[in-house]
């Protein structure tokens, strides 16, 4: 299965095992990259780390067992796979005790990583989406509009339309008066079609939920234009594309490639200075481990930074969910907490559990000398 929506990560980090552990798996396939063979031997470590691992687990024969037939499937699945593999990246959730099992191809490398937990460790999903915007490029001149879905580094053409708008036509007539009513017969027709777009274009936002607008046209249309966006439709209006409907497909991809790059270092620079600011002026962020997770348990978050690839072990309360650096037992509940792999990734699903942005910071940035990881709130308690 492809990852292609963050629906597909809300829908995995549902599964939990009342009985046996989780095994995720992700490993690097982008061929540009690597070799088969250097894969294969990646591969085949992975798997002697993760017997390695299972087997120093504290567990019954039964849930030690369950691991061991995940790795056995996974080793299985990769081998007969990985020849005619063309995805960058490949990831497997597996807990051959409650008979589960899903893979996917990822369109990024992820690092190379083999964890047992009670629950999937999504948090190189959620970063792969978050790198990866759904973008709608629309582009427009007198004659046609086309609206193109972009994900994933791929291209597909939504809709097209085609208008009735007349050709200029030069008319003398008595002092001009015939060329002028031509020119309000076209404006008219030119406003109308660029109406009907706008609403076919509010129509496909609904429809696809995307999360970025692009408008390719002529500058004297623009304007225009964007005057009859809908409201909810300006707020993802990100940028002009120097396209039109009669660029190929493989040059608005390029050009749209172009801008979310753009856009994507501006974003980052643009969320670290705002946390950075709120931090300095003691307002709306905090930052380091601990408080980021009472941030967290509080439901204060707005938005949670944290650097990629970083990781930490923590702790959870079993009863209330609430996370911690080290806790040995819940405040909250006075329960003993239990031990987490990587506390980073329960943060993740704890931000998208409340509506919270996550954004993953790629390094070096200055999000390092605050512990690699703050959140932006909502308000503070």
């Amino acid at each position: 299965m492809k990852l292609i929506s963050r629906d597909q990560i809300e829908t995995l980090a549902k599964f939990k095992s009342k009985k046996f552990m989780t095994t995720s798996f992700y490993l690097d396939t982008k061929k540009r990259e690597n070799t088969i063979k250097a894969i294969s031997l990646n591969l085949k470590n992975l798997m002697s780390l993760g017997q390695k691992n299972a087997n120093k687990l504290d567990l019954d024969k039964v849930k030690r067992d369950s691991l061991i037939r995940d790795l056995e499937k996974i080793d299985r699945f990769c081998k007969q796979n990985l020849s005619s593999y063309k995805a960058a990246g490949m990831a497997v959730f597996s807990c051959s005790g409650d008979d589960f099992w899903q893979p996917f191809d990822l369109p990024s490398s992820p690092r190379n990583r083999i964890i047992f937990d009670h629950d999937p460790y999504l948090r190189p999903l959620s970063a792969i989406l978050n790198e990866h915007p759904r973008i709608c490029t629309f582009v427009i001149d007198r004659k046609e509009a086309k609206w193109y879905d972009i994900f994933l580094g791929d291209i597909f053409l939504l809709e097209n339309l085609t208008s009735d708008v007349p050709s200029k036509v030069k008319e003398g007539g008595w002092e001009g008066y015939e060329s002028k009513r031509i020119e309000r017969h076209i404006a008219t027709h030119l406003r109308d079609f660029f109406k009907e777009s706008s609403k076919k274009t509010s129509d496909l936002f609904k429809k696809h939920r995307f999360d970025w607008f692009f408008l390719g046209c002529k500058d004297e249309h623009c304007t225009i234009f964007k005057a009859l966006l809908h409201p909810y439709m300006k707020k993802r209006f990100k940028g002009r594309l120097r396209v039109g409907p009669s660029n190929s497909p493989s040059q608005v991809l390029q050009s749209s490639l172009e801008k979310i790059k753009e856009l994507k270092i501006q974003e980052k620079e643009t969320i670290l200075e705002a946390f950075i600011s709120e931090l300095e002026k003691g307002g709306l962020s905090d930052s380091g481990l601990k408080n980021s997770l009472r941030r967290l348990n509080s439901g204060e978050v707005q938005a949670l930074l944290v650097t990629r690839y970083f990781s930490k072990q923590g702790k959870v309360c079993p009863k209330c969910r609430f996370l911690y650096a080290d806790e040995t037992e819940c405040p909250s509940c006075r329960v003993k907490t239990e031990d987490r792999i990587d506390i980073i990734d329960d943060a993740v699903e704890s931000a998208l559990d409340k509506k919270a942005e996550v954004r993953h910071i790629n390094p070096p940035s200055k999000l390092r000398h605050y512990g690699n990881i703050g959140v932006l709130l909502r308000y503070k308690s």
